[in-house]
């Protein structure tokens, strides 16, 4: 009797670990699932803003190097034509101020030398009329 005792005893102690042990690696899986998720979660939401911080860098350098790419073209080409159109007219004007001035200094002098020409042909003939 004492023996089966023992022997039921003995049972009923394995029966009850078994059930530790079953207990203890479901505790044990639970927090490894919850430990997995865990370092899934926060690793990949380093990875993402890492990601998006590298991608929005690069995108923004891009779009400003060709927005200023652009802005510097218009902006030289506004300038250059503007500037070109002031030089233009600044230089035509002087230069139709000196042609003008040269073209009348030549004139009067022909118109001058003209004139004497005719003035001493006139006296010319009026001393030939009087003689």
């Amino acid at each position: 009797m004492k023996e089966n005792a023992v022997i039921t005893i003995i049972s009923i102690t394995i029966i009850v670990l078994n059930m530790m042990m079953i207990i203890v690696l479901d505790i044990k899986n639970a927090i490894m699932m919850a430990t997995m998720a865990e370092v899934t979660t926060v690793t990949m939401a380093e990875i993402m803003v890492a990601t998006m911080a590298e991608v929005t860098t690069v995108t923004m350098a891009e779009i400003m190097v060709a927005t200023m790419a652009e802005v510097t073209a218009v902006v030289m080409a506004e300038i250059t034509a503007a500037t070109m159109a002031e030089v233009t007219a600044v230089t035509m004007a002087e230069v139709t101020v000196v042609v003008m001035a040269e073209v009348m200094v030549v004139v009067m002098a022909v118109i001058t030398v003209v004139v004497k020409d005719v003035a001493a042909v006139g006296a010319g003939c009026f001393n030939l009329i009087n003689n």
